[in-house]
Order: C-alpha cells, then structure tokens, then sequence
C-alpha cells in the first residue's frame, strides 16, 4: 500500500501560499505591507478578529457536543477562519451570500443570533428548519442568506441565478457564492461560471481551496496548477489570495463585489487555506493524510496571523483575550442549555411551509401521520 508522500508530496505552507500572484497583507511578523494594507479603521480589525474567534471557540465545543452524543454532526471550519469571515466582511449589507457548509462564521458576522444557530444544531422546536435538515444546514433570508445543501456545488448555479435577477431587475445586489476546491470539479461549477460569464452576472465565486476535497488532495483532482486559472476559459477574472490573511481577503472580495456592481461581471476569487480538522465530524482524516503535513500549516494559522498583527498596534493583549474568550464561551454555554430544554417541532411541521398553500394529498398524509399510532416512549 502507498503513503501518502507517495501518492502526493507533503504540500507545506511555503510551497502552497507561494507566489507573485498570491496576495497578501499582513507579513510573517505582523506588520503590513504599504502597498496593499486596505487599511481598514482598528475598530473593524478587532471585530474581524474577535469574528475568527468566537467561530473558533463554537466549533471547538460543537465538536465536543457531537462526541458526547448531544448533537448528531457537526461540520467546522478550522483554520479557514479568515478567508470566511474575511469575504464575508467585504460584501455590502444588501448583497447576498450562497453558503456551502462551512460558513456559520460568516451567518453570525452578518448578525445572526448565536442562540437561532444553536437551535438549528440541535434541531428543536425553534430551529427555522424545525429539524427538518441536518445540522448546519441553516438558512436565513432576513440576513440575505441562502440555505445550505449536501450535494456538492448545488449552491453556485442557484447564486448565479439570484445575481442575474438582481441584475435583471437593476438592483445593485451582488451574490458571493462559497465553495470547496473539490465542487470546482462539479458539474455545477461549470454551468455556474460558464453562464455567469455570459449573462454578466453581478457574482464572486469564492473557492475555499484548503487542499482537501474530503480525502481526495488537490493533485489528483484536476490537473490545473491554479484553480484560479479556470476563470479563463469562462471569460471572467480569476485572482488568488492567502486565504489565512484576513485582511488580504477583505481587499481582494471587496474589489470583485466593486467589479461586480459596476457591472463588469464574476470573480472567481480563489482562497488558498488549509483545513486543519476533519471533513466533519464524520471523518477521520488520520485515514488519507500524515499528521506531518498538518502541524506544518498549524504554524499559519490565521487567528495567531491577525493577533500578532493587532500586538503590532498595542490593540490587543492576553487579558483583553481573556476577557472576550470567557464572555464568549459563557453565552455559548447559556445558548446551549436554552437548545436543550426547548421541546422537539410539533409533528404536523414535516407537512408545513414547503407550499404557500397546502395540497390536499399532503392534509390527508398530514391527518393519516397525526391519528396514526405511535412509538412507545422508550421505544
């Protein structure tokens, strides 16, 4: 049987994040280079920090949860803090966001209440899905959200879609679409950028490129040295950026929305990153990829990246860190309790609020489940 180096080298940080083309900021000691710095005011610094963060801290202890049997799944985003919180930050209030599964970093950033997320991991009455998805798979149309589904690259084609109504219509909405480098191999990618580059769509495709595509590398999945460089064959710009740089991120996202809105047309913006965990809470990445490889890209990780960068600006200190890392996780712990003692969705809720007005064979499906006999308790 073949190792890993084998199969595909050990791709290290220097290696990966490497070259002209790759955009960045913050400099290995914290400071910022001039000549790209967005200089954005201190203030919003530290909240994209204390963003990272708190995502952080979540989903370390939605993982704990997950192992103790007190939520069923849990998918995280570990190491990818930046170039999600990041281009989430970029985009104006009345543009859109097409999630994949990764993103509830970016849901809470656009100020989706800590408690509602909990609620839909846990599935009960409160959850806006009323349990009917599995958890995060959270939706949130006040907060210009799109809804989060499995099937890989789904979500591209329904973005596109949203932004060339936008477009259409002549609102000034601009739709950024999340996904994994694996999805850049989907049929939905495909129809996505290739109709997207032809109808102008006001749209910026955000490729989450952490190397993985579950437990298939990067290298034998395309033969394409930059994912970026399959934006040419659609006619549409392709930029990379050092998707552990938040603040590199923030530039290069909030350009390709300015582009967009001018209506000069998509971006696909690729986010080089690395995804620390597991796929999910599912996998066991000790199966496919050497512990080695990943230690090596702990040392840039993205949270430490930013911190180094805000001690730079005497804006942050261990008791500042402290402080906001025991506020956090105690109304994550309140947040939590709340979930559990809140009751289950009513059963007659699998039958509701999928059409504006119900059919009449789901009211007799609806009747049949409801009078129909039940499980015994300790069944």
């Amino acid at each position: 049987m073949q190792t890993q180096e084998q199969v595909v080298p050990i791709r290290t940080p220097e290696t990966h994040l490497e070259g002209d083309d790759v955009f960045t900021v913050i400099r290995p000691d914290g400071t910022t280079d001039p000549n790209t710095d967005p200089r954005l005011p201190q203030h919003m610094v530290l909240d994209l920090y204390k963003a990272m963060v708190r995502t952080r801290i979540v989903d370390l202890q939605l993982e704990r949860l997950q192992r103790q049997g007190r939520i069923g799944f849990h998918i995280g985003s570990l190491g990818e803090e930046a170039c999600i919180i990041g281009s989430a930050a970029a985009m104006r209030p009345n543009d859109w966001i097409f999630p994949c599964y990764r993103e509830f970093g970016a849901l809470l950033w656009r100020g989706f209440p800590l408690q509602t997320y909990v609620d839909n991991m846990y599935g009960n009455d409160e959850d806006p899905v009323k349990g009917r998805q599995m958890p995060d798979h959270y939706t949130a149309r006040a907060y210009r959200f799109g809804s989060v589904s499995s099937p890989i690259g789904t979500q591209i084609t329904q973005a596109v879609g949203m932004g060339w109504a936008a477009r259409h219509k002549g609102k000034d909405e601009v739709v950024s679409v999340y996904f994994g480098d694996g999805a850049t191999s989907s049929n939905e990618f495909h129809t996505g950028l290739n109709f997207g580059g032809v109808m102008n769509a006001p749209v910026v495709f955000l490729c989450r490129n952490n190397r993985w595509a579950i437990s298939v590398p990067t290298e034998m999945q395309t033969k394409a040295a930059k994912l970026s460089d399959k934006a040419i064959a659609y006619g549409i710009k392709g930029v990379r950026v050092d998707g552990n740089d938040v603040l590199a991120t923030w530039k290069i996202v909030r350009e390709a929305v300015e582009r967009a809105s001018r209506g000069e047309g998509p971006t696909l913006v690729e986010m080089l990153t690395y995804r620390i965990g597991g796929h999910s809470t599912s996998d066991d990445p000790r199966a496919y990829r050497v512990q080695n490889e990943v230690e090596r890209w702990r040392g840039t990780d993205p949270i430490v990246r930013l911190r180094r960068h805000l001690e730079t600006k005497n804006a942050w200190d261990d008791a500042r860190e402290e402080e906001f890392k025991t506020e956090t996780e105690a109304q994550l712990k309140t947040c939590i309790g709340l979930s559990e003692a809140k009751k289950k969705p009513e059963l007659s809720s699998i039958f509701t609020e999928v059409f504006s007005k119900q059919p009449w064979h789901l009211k007799e499906q609806q009747a049949e489940c409801e009078n129909g006999p039940r499980a015994k308790p300790a069944h």
